[in-house]
Protein backbone atom coordinates (compact mmCIF):
# COMPACT_ATOMS: atom_id res chain seq x y z
CA UNK A 1 0.00 0.00 0.00
CA UNK A 2 0.57 3.67 -0.07
CA UNK A 3 2.89 5.12 1.85
CA UNK A 4 0.97 7.73 2.50
CA UNK A 5 -1.31 5.17 3.59
CA UNK A 6 1.14 3.94 6.27
CA UNK A 7 -0.19 6.61 9.06
CA UNK A 8 -3.53 4.60 9.36
CA UNK A 9 -2.24 1.52 10.82
CA UNK A 10 0.16 3.04 13.17
CA UNK A 11 -0.73 2.19 16.59
CA UNK A 12 -1.65 4.66 19.18
CA UNK A 13 -0.37 4.75 22.77
CA UNK A 14 -1.96 2.67 24.74
CA UNK A 15 -4.95 4.05 26.52
CA UNK A 16 -5.15 4.72 30.69
CA UNK A 17 -7.95 4.74 32.21
CA UNK A 18 -11.54 3.05 32.86
CA UNK A 19 -12.54 0.21 30.12
CA UNK A 20 -15.92 1.01 28.38
CA UNK A 21 -17.44 -1.96 27.79
CA UNK A 22 -21.24 -0.44 26.65
CA UNK A 23 -21.08 0.04 22.83
CA UNK A 24 -22.84 3.41 22.87
CA UNK A 25 -20.78 4.59 25.26
CA UNK A 26 -17.63 3.48 23.56
CA UNK A 27 -18.95 5.30 20.47
CA UNK A 28 -20.04 8.61 22.32
CA UNK A 29 -16.13 8.88 23.53
CA UNK A 30 -14.65 7.97 20.53
CA UNK A 31 -17.02 10.92 18.41
CA UNK A 32 -15.77 13.47 21.34
CA UNK A 33 -11.92 12.34 21.01
CA UNK A 34 -12.55 13.02 17.36
CA UNK A 35 -14.72 16.05 17.41
CA UNK A 36 -13.00 19.64 16.98
CA UNK A 37 -11.50 20.06 13.85
CA UNK A 38 -14.84 20.12 11.67
CA UNK A 39 -17.16 22.33 14.36
CA UNK A 40 -13.95 24.86 14.55
CA UNK A 41 -13.60 25.22 10.43
CA UNK A 42 -17.15 25.63 10.20
CA UNK A 43 -18.32 28.01 12.68
CA UNK A 44 -15.23 29.80 12.34
CA UNK A 45 -16.36 30.50 9.25
CA UNK A 46 -19.72 32.64 10.94
CA UNK A 47 -16.56 35.34 11.75
CA UNK A 48 -17.19 38.86 11.82
CA UNK A 49 -17.68 38.79 7.89
CA UNK A 50 -20.20 36.16 8.31
CA UNK A 51 -22.03 38.13 10.86
CA UNK A 52 -21.59 41.75 8.59
CA UNK A 53 -22.71 39.56 5.63
CA UNK A 54 -25.63 37.74 6.40
CA UNK A 55 -26.88 40.62 8.67
CA UNK A 56 -26.56 43.01 5.44
CA UNK A 57 -28.32 40.47 3.96
CA UNK A 58 -31.40 40.53 6.17
CA UNK A 59 -31.42 44.14 6.62
CA UNK A 60 -31.74 45.07 2.67
CA UNK A 61 -33.60 41.55 1.69
CA UNK A 62 -35.85 40.38 4.59
CA UNK A 63 -35.80 36.83 4.48
CA UNK A 64 -35.85 36.55 0.82
CA UNK A 65 -31.95 35.09 0.66
CA UNK A 66 -32.60 32.26 3.32
CA UNK A 67 -32.94 29.45 0.58
CA UNK A 68 -29.58 30.63 -0.20
CA UNK A 69 -28.30 29.22 2.87
CA UNK A 70 -29.94 25.94 2.34
CA UNK A 71 -28.38 25.35 -1.01
CA UNK A 72 -25.29 25.94 0.65
CA UNK A 73 -25.18 23.44 3.38
CA UNK A 74 -24.60 20.35 1.24
CA UNK A 75 -21.41 22.34 -0.28
CA UNK A 76 -20.32 22.88 2.62
CA UNK A 77 -20.28 19.50 4.20
CA UNK A 78 -19.00 17.76 1.22
CA UNK A 79 -15.90 20.11 0.52
CA UNK A 80 -15.00 19.78 3.84
CA UNK A 81 -15.42 15.87 4.08
CA UNK A 82 -12.85 16.18 0.91
CA UNK A 83 -10.52 17.98 2.90
CA UNK A 84 -10.71 15.53 6.39
CA UNK A 85 -10.35 12.49 4.17
CA UNK A 86 -6.88 13.93 2.40
CA UNK A 87 -5.51 14.93 6.19
CA UNK A 88 -6.05 11.38 6.94
CA UNK A 89 -4.95 9.66 4.09
CA UNK A 90 -1.67 11.79 3.54
CA UNK A 91 -1.07 13.09 7.13
CA UNK A 92 0.25 16.62 6.31
CA UNK A 93 -1.50 19.81 5.15
CA UNK A 94 -3.18 21.02 2.31
CA UNK A 95 -0.76 23.45 1.35
CA UNK A 96 2.37 20.35 1.30
CA UNK A 97 0.08 17.78 -0.48
CA UNK A 98 -0.89 20.34 -3.26
CA UNK A 99 3.40 21.34 -3.44
CA UNK A 100 4.03 17.65 -3.43
CA UNK A 101 1.81 16.59 -6.10
CA UNK A 102 1.29 19.68 -8.56
CA UNK A 103 4.83 21.36 -8.24
CA UNK A 104 6.57 24.20 -7.08
CA UNK A 105 4.67 26.67 -9.44
CA UNK A 106 1.25 25.49 -8.67
CA UNK A 107 1.78 25.68 -5.02
CA UNK A 108 3.36 28.79 -4.93
CA UNK A 109 0.41 29.76 -7.18
CA UNK A 110 -1.96 28.44 -4.37
CA UNK A 111 0.06 29.39 -1.17
CA UNK A 112 0.02 33.08 -2.32
CA UNK A 113 -3.30 33.10 -3.61
CA UNK A 114 -4.15 31.85 0.58
CA UNK A 115 -1.84 34.12 2.13
CA UNK A 116 -3.70 37.30 0.18
CA UNK A 117 -7.25 36.31 1.15
CA UNK A 118 -6.21 35.14 4.52
CA UNK A 119 -4.97 38.46 5.21
CA UNK A 120 -7.90 40.21 4.06
CA UNK A 121 -10.06 38.16 6.08
CA UNK A 122 -7.94 38.43 9.40
CA UNK A 123 -7.77 42.10 8.97
CA UNK A 124 -11.92 42.04 8.35
CA UNK A 125 -12.46 40.04 12.16
CA UNK A 126 -10.24 43.18 13.54
CA UNK A 127 -12.58 45.20 11.90
CA UNK A 128 -15.39 43.72 13.61
CA UNK A 129 -13.50 43.66 16.97
CA UNK A 130 -13.36 47.20 16.35
CA UNK A 131 -16.66 48.31 15.25
CA UNK A 132 -18.11 46.38 18.36
CA UNK A 133 -15.87 47.89 20.65
CA UNK A 134 -16.58 51.58 19.63
CA UNK A 135 -20.41 50.70 20.28
CA UNK A 136 -19.57 49.71 23.81
CA UNK A 137 -17.96 53.12 24.19
CA UNK A 138 -14.66 51.04 23.89
CA UNK A 139 -11.75 52.63 21.90
CA UNK A 140 -10.67 50.45 19.45
CA UNK A 141 -6.80 51.28 20.20
CA UNK A 142 -7.30 49.80 23.31
CA UNK A 143 -9.60 46.85 22.71
CA UNK A 144 -7.83 45.48 18.93
CA UNK A 145 -4.68 45.46 20.82
CA UNK A 146 -5.74 43.75 23.52
CA UNK A 147 -7.58 40.92 21.22
CA UNK A 148 -4.64 40.71 18.98
CA UNK A 149 -2.21 40.07 22.64
CA UNK A 150 -5.20 37.25 23.41
CA UNK A 151 -5.20 35.36 20.34
CA UNK A 152 -1.53 35.17 19.87
CA UNK A 153 -1.08 34.07 23.71
CA UNK A 154 -3.20 31.19 23.36
CA UNK A 155 -1.81 29.74 20.43
CA UNK A 156 1.89 30.16 21.60
CA UNK A 157 1.03 27.83 24.69
CA UNK A 158 2.11 24.65 22.85
CA UNK A 159 -1.18 22.53 23.40
CA UNK A 160 -3.15 21.67 20.19
CA UNK A 161 -5.65 20.33 23.15
CA UNK A 162 -5.85 23.50 25.36
CA UNK A 163 -6.72 25.46 21.71
CA UNK A 164 -9.08 23.12 20.90
CA UNK A 165 -10.92 23.14 23.70
CA UNK A 166 -11.09 26.98 23.94
CA UNK A 167 -12.35 27.08 20.18
CA UNK A 168 -15.32 24.38 20.79
CA UNK A 169 -16.59 26.67 23.84
CA UNK A 170 -16.39 29.56 21.70
CA UNK A 171 -18.29 27.83 18.75
CA UNK A 172 -20.80 26.78 20.61
CA UNK A 173 -21.65 30.15 22.22
CA UNK A 174 -22.86 31.05 18.76
CA UNK A 175 -26.13 29.05 19.64
CA UNK A 176 -27.22 32.08 21.50
CA UNK A 177 -28.04 33.53 17.97
CA UNK A 178 -31.09 30.56 18.01
CA UNK A 179 -32.55 32.74 20.83
CA UNK A 180 -31.60 36.16 19.10
CA UNK A 181 -33.61 35.16 16.14
CA UNK A 182 -36.56 33.33 17.66
CA UNK A 183 -36.69 36.66 19.48
CA UNK A 184 -36.59 38.50 16.52
CA UNK A 185 -38.82 36.77 14.46
CA UNK A 186 -42.72 36.72 14.89
CA UNK A 187 -43.58 33.88 13.17
CA UNK A 188 -41.73 30.26 11.93
CA UNK A 189 -44.11 30.20 8.37
CA UNK A 190 -42.43 32.81 6.57
CA UNK A 191 -38.56 31.50 7.58
CA UNK A 192 -40.00 27.76 6.65
CA UNK A 193 -41.01 28.88 3.42
CA UNK A 194 -37.96 31.63 2.19
CA UNK A 195 -35.89 28.63 3.19
CA UNK A 196 -37.34 25.85 0.98
CA UNK A 197 -38.66 28.15 -1.72
CA UNK A 198 -36.36 29.84 -3.81
CA UNK A 199 -37.66 33.47 -4.75
CA UNK A 200 -35.70 36.33 -5.50
CA UNK A 201 -36.38 39.86 -3.18
CA UNK A 202 -38.78 42.79 -4.86
CA UNK A 203 -36.54 44.47 -7.62
CA UNK A 204 -35.01 41.09 -8.89
CA UNK A 205 -32.16 40.84 -9.94
CA UNK A 206 -29.65 43.32 -9.15
CA UNK A 207 -26.24 44.07 -9.23
CA UNK A 208 -26.35 44.79 -5.46
CA UNK A 209 -27.50 41.91 -5.22
CA UNK A 210 -25.70 39.36 -7.16
CA UNK A 211 -23.08 41.15 -4.85
CA UNK A 212 -24.00 39.96 -1.74
CA UNK A 213 -25.05 36.69 -3.46
CA UNK A 214 -21.50 36.01 -3.67
CA UNK A 215 -20.76 37.49 -0.64
CA UNK A 216 -22.32 34.79 1.07
CA UNK A 217 -21.17 32.19 -0.95
CA UNK A 218 -17.62 33.53 0.17
CA UNK A 219 -18.44 33.70 3.97
CA UNK A 220 -20.02 30.30 4.09
CA UNK A 221 -17.21 28.17 2.79
CA UNK A 222 -13.96 29.77 2.16
CA UNK A 223 -10.62 28.78 0.41
CA UNK A 224 -8.60 29.02 4.11
CA UNK A 225 -11.18 26.13 5.26
CA UNK A 226 -9.89 23.88 3.02
CA UNK A 227 -6.15 24.88 4.17
CA UNK A 228 -7.44 24.93 8.00
CA UNK A 229 -8.83 21.33 8.60
CA UNK A 230 -6.55 18.84 6.72
CA UNK A 231 -3.42 20.82 8.92
CA UNK A 232 -5.60 20.51 12.14
CA UNK A 233 -6.53 16.68 11.02
CA UNK A 234 -3.08 15.92 10.67
CA UNK A 235 -1.95 17.72 13.56
CA UNK A 236 -4.34 15.92 15.89
CA UNK A 237 -3.47 12.98 14.23
CA UNK A 238 -6.84 11.61 13.39
CA UNK A 239 -6.24 8.30 11.70
CA UNK A 240 -9.01 6.22 8.67
CA UNK A 241 -10.74 4.51 11.58
CA UNK A 242 -11.84 7.63 12.76
CA UNK A 243 -12.85 9.25 9.53
CA UNK A 244 -16.37 8.43 10.12
CA UNK A 245 -16.58 10.32 13.15
CA UNK A 246 -14.55 13.01 11.21
CA UNK A 247 -17.58 13.15 8.96
CA UNK A 248 -20.02 12.84 11.41
CA UNK A 249 -18.35 15.80 13.37
CA UNK A 250 -18.34 18.00 9.89
CA UNK A 251 -22.10 17.08 8.74
CA UNK A 252 -23.42 18.03 11.95
CA UNK A 253 -21.07 20.94 12.26
CA UNK A 254 -22.72 22.03 8.42
CA UNK A 255 -26.36 22.02 9.83
CA UNK A 256 -24.75 24.49 12.54
CA UNK A 257 -23.49 27.02 10.70
CA UNK A 258 -25.57 27.11 8.50
CA UNK A 259 -28.56 27.44 10.79
CA UNK A 260 -26.39 29.96 12.80
CA UNK A 261 -26.26 32.28 9.53
CA UNK A 262 -29.50 31.81 8.88
CA UNK A 263 -30.65 33.17 12.11
CA UNK A 264 -28.13 36.12 11.77
CA UNK A 265 -29.70 37.13 8.83
CA UNK A 266 -33.43 36.69 10.53
CA UNK A 267 -31.96 39.15 13.60
CA UNK A 268 -30.75 41.56 10.31
CA UNK A 269 -34.51 41.02 9.53
CA UNK A 270 -35.76 43.85 12.24
CA UNK A 271 -34.05 46.37 10.28
CA UNK A 272 -35.83 45.23 7.13
CA UNK A 273 -38.77 45.46 8.57
CA UNK A 274 -38.47 49.26 10.08
CA UNK A 275 -36.38 50.65 6.75
CA UNK A 276 -33.76 51.10 8.77
CA UNK A 277 -30.93 51.51 6.34
CA UNK A 278 -27.82 49.63 7.27
CA UNK A 279 -24.16 50.56 7.35
CA UNK A 280 -22.69 48.03 9.40
CA UNK A 281 -23.27 45.27 12.44
CA UNK A 282 -22.51 47.80 15.33
CA UNK A 283 -25.12 50.64 13.69
CA UNK A 284 -27.31 48.16 13.18
CA UNK A 285 -27.78 46.66 16.38
CA UNK A 286 -27.95 50.11 17.53
CA UNK A 287 -30.68 50.68 15.66
CA UNK A 288 -33.13 47.91 16.55
CA UNK A 289 -32.35 48.43 19.88
CA UNK A 290 -35.75 50.27 20.16
CA UNK A 291 -37.74 47.15 18.51
CA UNK A 292 -35.77 44.25 19.22
CA UNK A 293 -34.49 44.78 23.28
CA UNK A 294 -31.60 45.70 24.54
CA UNK A 295 -30.34 42.50 25.10
CA UNK A 296 -30.33 41.49 21.20
CA UNK A 297 -28.02 45.03 20.67
CA UNK A 298 -26.11 43.46 23.46
CA UNK A 299 -25.86 40.35 21.73
CA UNK A 300 -24.81 41.05 18.68
CA UNK A 301 -22.05 43.14 19.63
CA UNK A 302 -20.87 40.38 21.81
CA UNK A 303 -21.21 37.68 19.04
CA UNK A 304 -19.66 40.15 16.27
CA UNK A 305 -16.72 39.98 18.88
CA UNK A 306 -16.72 36.02 19.60
CA UNK A 307 -17.09 35.51 15.60
CA UNK A 308 -13.79 37.60 15.03
CA UNK A 309 -11.87 35.94 17.85
CA UNK A 310 -13.06 32.58 16.04
CA UNK A 311 -11.79 33.80 12.38
CA UNK A 312 -8.72 35.43 13.40
CA UNK A 313 -7.41 32.50 15.21
CA UNK A 314 -8.46 29.63 12.75
CA UNK A 315 -7.83 31.88 9.60
CA UNK A 316 -4.29 32.85 11.05
CA UNK A 317 -3.18 29.33 11.92
CA UNK A 318 -4.01 28.49 7.97
CA UNK A 319 -2.04 30.70 6.50
CA UNK A 320 1.49 29.40 9.48
CA UNK A 321 0.22 25.79 8.55
CA UNK A 322 0.11 26.57 5.15
CA UNK A 323 3.42 28.68 4.86
CA UNK A 324 5.41 26.32 7.44
CA UNK A 325 4.91 23.26 5.03
CA UNK A 326 5.91 24.29 2.34
CA UNK A 327 8.80 25.92 3.23
CA UNK A 328 9.35 22.72 5.44
CA UNK A 329 9.52 24.41 9.23
CA UNK A 330 8.40 22.58 11.96
CA UNK A 331 4.44 23.14 12.41
CA UNK A 332 2.27 21.75 15.10
CA UNK A 333 0.58 23.38 18.02
CA UNK A 334 1.87 20.54 20.12
CA UNK A 335 5.74 22.31 19.96
CA UNK A 336 6.89 25.25 22.05
CA UNK A 337 7.87 28.29 20.79
CA UNK A 338 11.71 27.49 20.85
CA UNK A 339 11.01 24.43 18.35
CA UNK A 340 8.98 26.08 16.34
CA UNK A 341 9.68 29.94 16.01
CA UNK A 342 8.58 30.01 12.05
CA UNK A 343 5.35 28.95 12.41
CA UNK A 344 4.34 30.81 15.23
CA UNK A 345 6.03 33.59 14.05
CA UNK A 346 3.92 33.86 10.87
CA UNK A 347 0.69 33.43 12.68
CA UNK A 348 1.77 36.58 15.36
CA UNK A 349 3.04 38.79 12.03
CA UNK A 350 -0.36 37.79 10.86
CA UNK A 351 -2.23 38.87 13.34
CA UNK A 352 0.14 42.26 13.90
CA UNK A 353 -0.50 43.63 10.60
CA UNK A 354 -3.76 42.87 9.90
CA UNK A 355 -4.93 44.80 13.77
CA UNK A 356 -2.66 47.93 12.70
CA UNK A 357 -4.24 48.05 9.62
CA UNK A 358 -7.98 48.70 11.29
CA UNK A 359 -6.71 51.34 13.18
CA UNK A 360 -6.01 53.43 10.10
CA UNK A 361 -8.80 56.30 10.72
CA UNK A 362 -12.40 56.50 8.67
CA UNK A 363 -11.61 53.10 6.90
CA UNK A 364 -14.66 51.92 5.43
CA UNK A 365 -15.00 48.58 7.86
CA UNK A 366 -18.26 47.24 6.02
CA UNK A 367 -17.23 47.50 2.49
CA UNK A 368 -13.86 45.82 3.23
CA UNK A 369 -15.95 43.30 5.27
CA UNK A 370 -18.28 42.25 2.62
CA UNK A 371 -15.43 42.76 -0.30
CA UNK A 372 -13.14 39.93 1.33
CA UNK A 373 -16.13 37.90 1.29
CA UNK A 374 -16.29 38.15 -2.52
CA UNK A 375 -13.03 37.70 -3.29
CA UNK A 376 -12.81 34.77 -1.39
CA UNK A 377 -15.95 33.15 -3.58
CA UNK A 378 -14.23 33.75 -6.57
CA UNK A 379 -10.94 32.08 -5.74
CA UNK A 380 -12.79 29.06 -4.41
CA UNK A 381 -13.65 27.35 -7.06
CA UNK A 382 -9.67 27.11 -8.18
CA UNK A 383 -8.72 25.91 -4.74
CA UNK A 384 -11.53 23.76 -5.05
CA UNK A 385 -10.11 22.59 -8.73
CA UNK A 386 -6.86 21.16 -6.94
CA UNK A 387 -9.05 19.35 -3.99
CA UNK A 388 -11.18 17.62 -6.32
CA UNK A 389 -8.10 16.40 -8.61
CA UNK A 390 -6.18 15.26 -5.22
CA UNK A 391 -9.38 13.49 -4.43
CA UNK A 392 -9.38 11.54 -7.18
CA UNK A 393 -5.77 10.95 -7.56
CA UNK A 394 -5.56 6.77 -6.49
CA UNK A 395 -1.57 6.79 -6.43
CA UNK A 396 -2.46 9.06 -3.31
CA UNK A 397 -5.21 7.80 -2.01
CA UNK A 398 -5.59 4.20 -2.89
CA UNK A 399 -8.72 2.75 -4.33
CA UNK A 400 -10.96 2.78 -1.16
CA UNK A 401 -10.43 6.34 -0.55
CA UNK A 402 -10.61 8.31 -3.87
CA UNK A 403 -13.74 9.87 -4.69
CA UNK A 404 -16.91 7.54 -6.08
CA UNK A 405 -18.88 9.05 -9.23
CA UNK A 406 -21.41 10.48 -6.76
CA UNK A 407 -18.70 12.71 -4.85
CA UNK A 408 -17.58 14.01 -8.50
CA UNK A 409 -21.03 15.01 -9.54
CA UNK A 410 -21.81 16.72 -6.99
CA UNK A 411 -18.18 18.67 -6.48
CA UNK A 412 -17.99 19.68 -10.21
CA UNK A 413 -21.70 20.71 -10.21
CA UNK A 414 -20.65 22.93 -7.27
CA UNK A 415 -17.61 24.61 -8.74
CA UNK A 416 -19.09 25.16 -12.39
CA UNK A 417 -21.57 26.83 -10.37
CA UNK A 418 -19.25 29.03 -8.22
CA UNK A 419 -17.49 29.55 -11.70
CA UNK A 420 -20.50 30.73 -13.27
CA UNK A 421 -21.30 33.36 -10.30
CA UNK A 422 -18.16 34.53 -10.45
CA UNK A 423 -18.47 35.02 -14.17
CA UNK A 424 -22.09 37.20 -13.16
CA UNK A 425 -20.09 39.35 -11.13
CA UNK A 426 -17.40 40.17 -12.82
CA UNK A 427 -20.04 41.12 -16.01
CA UNK A 428 -21.99 43.19 -13.51
CA UNK A 429 -19.05 45.08 -12.88
CA UNK A 430 -17.76 45.42 -16.45
CA UNK A 431 -21.14 46.16 -17.38
CA UNK A 432 -23.13 47.29 -15.12
CA UNK A 433 -25.76 48.81 -17.60
CA UNK A 434 -26.97 45.36 -18.91
CA UNK A 435 -30.52 45.03 -18.23
CA UNK A 436 -29.92 41.67 -16.83
CA UNK A 437 -28.82 43.74 -13.38
CA UNK A 438 -31.63 46.12 -12.83
CA UNK A 439 -29.14 49.22 -13.52
CA UNK A 440 -28.38 49.15 -9.75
Amino acid sequence: MNQVLENADIPRPPARGIVVRKSWLRHLLTFLVVVGPGLIVMEADNDAGAVATYTQAGAQYGLHLLWVMLLLLPVCYYCQEMVARLGIATGEGHAATIYKRFGKWWGRFSLFDLIVVNFCTIVTEFAGISLAASHFGISPWIAVPLFAAGLVGVVITASYRRWEGIMVVLCLLDSVWLWAASHTTPAIGPVIHNTLVPNLPPGGLSSSLVFLVMGIVGTTIAPWQLFFQQSCVADKRLRFSDLKWARLDTFLSSIFTIVVGGCMMAVGVVAYRHNIAFTDPGQMAEAIAPFAGVAVRNLVLIMLCNAAVLGASAVSLASAWAWGEVVGWPTSLQLPWSKARGFYSVYALGIALAATLVLIPHAPLQLIIVSVQVLASMILPVALVFLQLLLNDRALLGDKWVNRPFNNVVNWTIIIVLFGLSLILAAQVLFPNLPVFGGS
